[in-house]
Protein backbone atom coordinates (compact mmCIF):
# COMPACT_ATOMS: atom_id res chain seq x y z
CA UNK A 1 0.00 0.00 0.00
CA UNK A 2 2.83 2.34 0.84
CA UNK A 3 4.88 1.25 -2.19
CA UNK A 4 1.79 1.95 -4.32
CA UNK A 5 1.02 5.34 -2.70
CA UNK A 6 4.65 6.71 -2.68
CA UNK A 7 4.48 5.99 -6.66
CA UNK A 8 1.05 8.13 -7.01
CA UNK A 9 2.11 11.03 -5.14
CA UNK A 10 3.84 12.20 -8.10
CA UNK A 11 0.47 12.82 -9.56
CA UNK A 12 -1.60 14.57 -6.61
CA UNK A 13 -4.39 14.96 -8.85
CA UNK A 14 -4.28 10.79 -8.50
CA UNK A 15 -3.23 11.13 -5.07
CA UNK A 16 -6.26 13.18 -4.14
CA UNK A 17 -8.57 10.81 -5.83
CA UNK A 18 -7.64 7.92 -4.64
CA UNK A 19 -7.99 9.83 -0.55
CA UNK A 20 -11.04 11.61 -1.40
CA UNK A 21 -13.02 9.49 -3.97
CA UNK A 22 -11.75 5.84 -3.58
CA UNK A 23 -10.44 5.23 0.47
CA UNK A 24 -12.73 8.77 1.60
CA UNK A 25 -10.23 8.69 4.02
CA UNK A 26 -11.73 10.23 7.31
CA UNK A 27 -14.50 11.91 4.68
CA UNK A 28 -16.97 12.08 7.31
CA UNK A 29 -14.77 14.18 9.62
CA UNK A 30 -13.98 16.50 7.00
CA UNK A 31 -17.41 17.20 5.56
CA UNK A 32 -18.73 17.69 9.69
CA UNK A 33 -15.67 20.45 10.50
CA UNK A 34 -16.69 22.52 7.17
CA UNK A 35 -20.12 22.33 7.84
CA UNK A 36 -19.48 23.38 11.11
CA UNK A 37 -17.16 26.17 10.88
CA UNK A 38 -18.58 27.03 7.58
CA UNK A 39 -22.45 27.11 8.10
CA UNK A 40 -23.04 30.15 5.97
CA UNK A 41 -21.67 28.17 2.98
CA UNK A 42 -24.15 26.34 0.54
CA UNK A 43 -23.85 22.73 0.14
CA UNK A 44 -22.20 23.04 -2.98
CA UNK A 45 -19.59 25.41 -2.09
CA UNK A 46 -18.59 22.76 0.93
CA UNK A 47 -18.24 20.17 -1.49
CA UNK A 48 -16.08 22.73 -3.64
CA UNK A 49 -13.97 23.11 -0.42
CA UNK A 50 -13.71 19.37 0.40
CA UNK A 51 -12.48 18.65 -3.28
CA UNK A 52 -9.28 21.35 -2.92
CA UNK A 53 -8.59 20.06 1.24
CA UNK A 54 -7.59 16.27 -0.41
CA UNK A 55 -6.10 17.86 -3.52
CA UNK A 56 -4.07 19.97 -0.58
CA UNK A 57 -3.51 16.73 1.91
CA UNK A 58 -2.19 14.94 -1.50
CA UNK A 59 0.30 18.06 -2.25
CA UNK A 60 1.26 17.66 1.11
CA UNK A 61 2.23 14.02 1.33
CA UNK A 62 4.42 14.50 -2.10
CA UNK A 63 6.01 17.19 -0.67
CA UNK A 64 6.69 15.58 2.33
CA UNK A 65 9.05 12.66 0.74
CA UNK A 66 10.63 15.40 -1.73
CA UNK A 67 11.58 17.43 2.16
CA UNK A 68 13.31 13.54 3.22
CA UNK A 69 15.64 13.97 -0.07
CA UNK A 70 16.84 17.31 1.16
CA UNK A 71 19.89 16.56 2.96
CA UNK A 72 23.03 17.58 3.03
CA UNK A 73 24.55 20.98 1.61
CA UNK A 74 23.34 19.80 -2.47
CA UNK A 75 19.69 18.91 -0.92
CA UNK A 76 20.18 22.32 1.05
CA UNK A 77 20.82 24.13 -2.13
CA UNK A 78 17.86 22.48 -3.97
CA UNK A 79 15.30 23.34 -1.47
CA UNK A 80 16.71 26.96 -1.60
CA UNK A 81 16.48 26.89 -5.29
CA UNK A 82 12.63 25.79 -5.59
CA UNK A 83 11.26 28.79 -3.53
CA UNK A 84 8.63 25.93 -2.39
CA UNK A 85 8.52 28.50 0.86
CA UNK A 86 9.21 31.47 0.88
CA UNK A 87 9.52 34.34 4.36
CA UNK A 88 8.04 37.24 3.68
CA UNK A 89 9.26 39.09 6.77
CA UNK A 90 12.71 37.59 8.23
CA UNK A 91 13.49 40.99 9.36
CA UNK A 92 10.98 40.49 12.18
CA UNK A 93 11.19 37.31 13.02
CA UNK A 94 15.04 38.23 13.94
CA UNK A 95 14.00 41.39 15.79
CA UNK A 96 11.72 39.54 18.21
CA UNK A 97 14.17 36.81 18.49
CA UNK A 98 16.74 39.44 19.48
CA UNK A 99 14.57 41.57 21.81
CA UNK A 100 13.06 38.59 24.49
CA UNK A 101 15.26 36.48 26.04
CA UNK A 102 13.54 32.98 24.56
CA UNK A 103 10.89 33.03 21.96
CA UNK A 104 7.61 30.79 21.09
CA UNK A 105 6.54 30.55 17.44
CA UNK A 106 2.76 29.46 17.60
CA UNK A 107 2.61 27.09 14.81
CA UNK A 108 -0.67 25.26 12.87
CA UNK A 109 -1.78 22.73 10.64
CA UNK A 110 -2.50 25.07 8.01
CA UNK A 111 -0.04 25.23 5.11
CA UNK A 112 2.87 22.19 5.05
CA UNK A 113 4.09 21.67 8.51
CA UNK A 114 5.97 18.98 7.61
CA UNK A 115 8.33 21.50 5.80
CA UNK A 116 9.29 23.69 8.59
CA UNK A 117 12.30 22.38 9.65
CA UNK A 118 13.74 23.70 5.85
CA UNK A 119 13.40 27.42 7.61
CA UNK A 120 17.01 28.89 6.76
CA UNK A 121 16.46 28.06 3.57
CA UNK A 122 13.50 30.14 2.99
CA UNK A 123 14.63 33.54 3.55
CA UNK A 124 15.43 35.44 0.38
CA UNK A 125 16.08 38.72 1.73
CA UNK A 126 18.01 38.49 4.55
CA UNK A 127 19.53 35.19 6.53
CA UNK A 128 17.52 33.50 9.50
CA UNK A 129 19.52 34.43 12.83
CA UNK A 130 17.98 31.36 14.61
CA UNK A 131 20.39 28.22 14.45
CA UNK A 132 19.12 24.65 14.46
CA UNK A 133 21.03 24.45 17.77
CA UNK A 134 18.78 27.20 19.08
CA UNK A 135 15.84 25.74 17.70
CA UNK A 136 13.36 23.11 20.43
CA UNK A 137 10.53 21.63 18.40
CA UNK A 138 7.67 19.86 20.58
CA UNK A 139 6.17 16.99 19.05
CA UNK A 140 3.51 13.96 19.61
CA UNK A 141 4.84 10.59 19.04
CA UNK A 142 3.14 8.83 16.05
CA UNK A 143 1.45 5.02 17.94
CA UNK A 144 3.33 3.11 15.42
CA UNK A 145 7.47 2.95 15.97
CA UNK A 146 8.43 2.89 12.68
CA UNK A 147 6.42 5.83 11.32
CA UNK A 148 7.57 7.71 14.40
CA UNK A 149 10.98 7.22 13.12
CA UNK A 150 10.13 7.93 9.41
CA UNK A 151 8.53 10.86 10.11
CA UNK A 152 10.72 12.38 12.68
CA UNK A 153 13.81 11.69 9.98
CA UNK A 154 12.12 12.79 7.17
CA UNK A 155 10.74 16.34 9.29
CA UNK A 156 14.47 17.02 10.10
CA UNK A 157 16.40 16.66 6.75
CA UNK A 158 17.81 19.77 6.01
CA UNK A 159 19.02 20.52 9.63
CA UNK A 160 20.62 17.24 10.42
CA UNK A 161 21.58 14.42 8.40
CA UNK A 162 21.34 12.04 11.74
CA UNK A 163 19.89 13.11 14.94
CA UNK A 164 18.61 16.73 15.79
CA UNK A 165 18.52 17.19 19.46
CA UNK A 166 15.42 20.34 19.83
CA UNK A 167 12.90 17.38 18.45
CA UNK A 168 11.37 17.10 22.00
CA UNK A 169 8.70 14.78 22.82
CA UNK A 170 5.19 16.95 23.74
CA UNK A 171 5.28 15.22 27.30
CA UNK A 172 8.85 16.08 28.08
CA UNK A 173 8.56 19.73 26.61
CA UNK A 174 8.50 21.28 30.56
CA UNK A 175 11.77 19.64 31.31
CA UNK A 176 13.40 20.61 28.60
CA UNK A 177 12.42 24.11 28.57
CA UNK A 178 13.73 24.35 32.14
CA UNK A 179 16.83 22.64 31.61
CA UNK A 180 17.58 25.12 28.80
CA UNK A 181 16.41 28.16 30.57
CA UNK A 182 19.84 30.19 30.65
CA UNK A 183 20.08 29.42 26.88
CA UNK A 184 18.87 31.78 23.68
CA UNK A 185 15.99 29.25 22.43
CA UNK A 186 13.29 29.52 19.88
CA UNK A 187 10.80 26.88 20.45
CA UNK A 188 7.87 25.50 17.86
CA UNK A 189 4.90 24.10 19.21
CA UNK A 190 1.77 23.54 17.46
CA UNK A 191 -1.12 24.28 19.49
CA UNK A 192 -4.37 23.83 17.38
CA UNK A 193 -5.23 20.07 18.42
CA UNK A 194 -7.16 19.61 21.22
CA UNK A 195 -5.55 19.43 24.69
CA UNK A 196 -3.97 16.21 25.54
CA UNK A 197 -4.04 16.35 28.84
CA UNK A 198 -7.68 15.35 30.03
CA UNK A 199 -7.19 15.54 34.39
CA UNK A 200 -6.10 18.87 34.20
CA UNK A 201 -9.84 21.30 32.97
CA UNK A 202 -9.19 22.32 29.76
CA UNK A 203 -9.39 26.25 28.86
CA UNK A 204 -12.37 27.34 26.23
CA UNK A 205 -11.85 30.02 23.18
CA UNK A 206 -14.02 30.75 20.39
CA UNK A 207 -13.01 29.60 16.99
CA UNK A 208 -14.64 29.46 13.78
CA UNK A 209 -17.94 30.40 15.74
CA UNK A 210 -17.51 27.35 18.05
CA UNK A 211 -16.87 26.87 21.66
CA UNK A 212 -13.33 25.49 21.49
CA UNK A 213 -11.23 23.53 24.59
CA UNK A 214 -7.35 25.10 23.83
CA UNK A 215 -4.34 24.03 24.82
CA UNK A 216 -2.40 26.79 27.23
CA UNK A 217 1.21 25.28 28.02
CA UNK A 218 2.99 26.96 25.18
CA UNK A 219 1.31 30.27 26.40
CA UNK A 220 2.13 29.44 29.90
CA UNK A 221 5.97 28.67 29.32
CA UNK A 222 6.16 31.61 27.04
CA UNK A 223 4.88 33.46 30.15
CA UNK A 224 6.77 32.34 32.62
CA UNK A 225 10.10 32.53 30.85
CA UNK A 226 8.95 36.30 29.53
CA UNK A 227 9.28 34.99 25.67
CA UNK A 228 8.46 36.73 22.53
CA UNK A 229 5.06 35.24 21.07
CA UNK A 230 4.91 34.85 16.90
CA UNK A 231 1.74 33.18 15.10
CA UNK A 232 3.39 31.30 12.09
CA UNK A 233 0.99 32.25 9.14
CA UNK A 234 1.55 29.54 6.42
CA UNK A 235 -0.45 30.16 3.05
CA UNK A 236 -0.59 29.08 -0.20
CA UNK A 237 0.88 30.77 -3.02
CA UNK A 238 -1.30 30.88 -6.55
CA UNK A 239 1.84 29.25 -8.30
CA UNK A 240 1.80 25.90 -5.59
CA UNK A 241 4.20 27.08 -3.15
CA UNK A 242 3.86 28.53 0.71
CA UNK A 243 4.52 31.71 2.34
CA UNK A 244 5.35 32.02 5.51
CA UNK A 245 4.92 35.50 7.84
CA UNK A 246 5.41 35.64 11.24
CA UNK A 247 3.11 37.91 13.03
CA UNK A 248 3.28 39.16 16.51
CA UNK A 249 1.56 38.40 19.56
CA UNK A 250 3.91 39.71 22.29
CA UNK A 251 7.65 41.07 22.28
CA UNK A 252 7.67 40.22 25.92
CA UNK A 253 4.68 37.81 27.35
CA UNK A 254 5.68 37.99 31.05
CA UNK A 255 2.18 39.45 33.10
CA UNK A 256 -0.05 38.75 30.63
CA UNK A 257 -2.72 35.88 30.48
CA UNK A 258 -1.85 32.99 28.58
CA UNK A 259 -5.65 32.54 27.63
CA UNK A 260 -5.49 35.72 25.82
CA UNK A 261 -2.50 34.99 23.84
CA UNK A 262 -4.28 31.93 22.75
CA UNK A 263 -7.68 34.00 21.97
CA UNK A 264 -5.63 35.77 20.10
CA UNK A 265 -3.60 33.09 18.30
CA UNK A 266 -7.16 31.28 16.98
CA UNK A 267 -8.25 34.98 16.02
CA UNK A 268 -5.58 34.70 13.37
CA UNK A 269 -5.87 31.07 12.40
CA UNK A 270 -9.19 31.92 11.82
CA UNK A 271 -9.03 34.88 9.43
CA UNK A 272 -6.22 32.63 7.55
CA UNK A 273 -8.92 29.99 7.29
CA UNK A 274 -11.99 32.39 5.98
CA UNK A 275 -9.45 33.01 3.09
CA UNK A 276 -8.17 29.55 2.63
CA UNK A 277 -10.27 27.48 4.13
CA UNK A 278 -8.92 24.09 2.39
CA UNK A 279 -6.00 25.02 3.47
CA UNK A 280 -6.07 23.23 6.86
CA UNK A 281 -5.84 19.56 8.23
CA UNK A 282 -9.63 18.61 8.32
CA UNK A 283 -9.44 15.43 8.59
CA UNK A 284 -8.20 16.51 12.52
CA UNK A 285 -10.90 15.79 14.80
CA UNK A 286 -10.62 19.08 16.58
CA UNK A 287 -13.73 19.32 18.33
CA UNK A 288 -14.40 16.12 20.57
Amino acid sequence: MFIFVSLMAKKVSILAWLLGDVFHYRENVVYTNLARCFPEKPYGEIKRIRKQFYRHLARIFREMLWFGTCRGERGRKRLHKSHIVEITNPGELNRLFAGAPQMMILQTHAGNWELIAGYRQYSYSEPIDILPEQLGVAYAPLTSKFWDRFVARNRIAPISDSRFDGYVDSRHILRYVLENKDKKKAYVFITDQSPYNHKVPAEHVEFMGLDTKTMTAAAGLAVKMDMSVVYMRFLEREDGGYTITFVPIAEHAKGMDPLEIMKTYYTLLEEDLRQQPWNYLWTHKRWK
